[in-house]
């Protein structure tokens, strides 16, 4: 009897220890986006980084052994995930923590799970089962708590949220359409690491252009933590997530990878406690439990039934 893949997959150490990894790297990633906003136009700020990933992406693959020669089809795939990830996503979560704090931003990006399942019903066939929606609903109840308790505690005016919000949810949409495609046939074709850093070049790209187009000629910013930041977010929050997250998606599917997004902005308020004085309230703590709880439901893996069988079945 065939079953859903996502109902067998073994949560092994090829899968749990990248997921500890690129969450908890992810989860830090916020507050170091939130120190690149200011003289630096948020556009070439992503335009520095994914220069910089894709040429480590480049010089970690050909050490890897992968050939960064690609065909039509990989270049189409590339181009793909280039400007819905690598363009579109960043570009829009940078523009959006100039109006939100970087806590909304993270926790909208929590709902990641929900266009990450849908679309890979749609476009891969990978049917969620029942307990996976119920846990997502949990999970979502989570988000929804600590959403609440961030617009309380925010300052900003209702334009500046609406504005916000609406980077974010783009940047949501690009996140989850390149989730979703790299792990359908055609991007499967090709090397992981190779896919990714002709991704990233394509992606830094668009970023150049765009930042010429909205922002001008390149600023550069003096301040050495700056430059660290960007060296911190291209090397670790760009090419060691990436090429540990898309292995787990293909594994796992988009919607339970999705996951690690729910738990991203719970890492973040954390260490907002240890590095900014962030105060929890009641709400925040219940929707961390929620969060954390409805994952882990999602993640844990069904026992299968012991079958009895007759002695003398064949």
């Amino acid at each position: 009897m065939n079953r859903d893949n996502s109902e067998t997959t073994r949560f092994d150490s090829s899968i749990i220890i990248p997921f500890v990894i690129f969450t908890g790297v992810w989860g830090s990633t916020w507050i170091v986006i939130r120190d690149q906003i200011g003289s630096v136009p948020p556009q070439w700020s992503v335009a520095y980084r994914f220069v910089l990933a894709a040429i480590a992406m480049a010089l970690v693959a050909k050490w890897k052994g992968q050939s960064l020669k690609m065909d039509r089809g990989g270049l189409i795939a590339a181009l793909v995930i280039g400007v819905t990830q690598f363009s579109l996503n960043f570009n829009s979560v940078y523009m959006a923590e100039r109006f939100i704090t970087s806590g909304v931003v993270a926790t909208v990006f929590a709902l990641l799970l929900i266009p990450n399942s849908l679309l890979a019903w749609a476009f891969l066939g990978q049917k969620p089962n029942a307990r996976f929606l119920w846990a997502g609903l949990v999970a979502v109840g989570g988000v929804a708590l600590l959403f609440i308790h961030e617009l309380r505690s925010s300052p900003l005016a209702g334009r500046d949220i609406a504005i916000g919000l609406a980077f974010t949810l783009a940047g949501l949409l690009g996140a989850s359409s390149a989730n979703v495609y790299q792990a359908g046939e055609e991007a499967r074709r090709h090397p992981l690491l190779a896919l990714l850093a002709w991704s990233m070049a394509i992606g830094a790209v668009i970023d150049i252009c765009l930042a010429f187009a909205v922002a001008g000629p390149p600023v550069f910013e003096a301040r050495l933590g700056y430059w660290a930041g960007v060296i911190y977010l291209a090397l670790f929050g760009s090419v060691l997530c990436f090429a540990l997250y898309f292995p787990v998606v293909r594994k796992i599917g988009p919607g339970k990878a999705a996951y690690s997004s729910v738990l991203v902005p719970v890492i973040a308020m954390s260490l907002s406690t240890v590095f900014e004085d962030y105060q929890w309230s009641t709400l925040a703590i219940a929707g961390a439990v929620l969060s954390l709880g409805g994952m882990l439901l999602a993640l844990a893996r069904r026992r299968r039934p012991t079958l009895v069988t007759a002695p003398d079945a064949a």
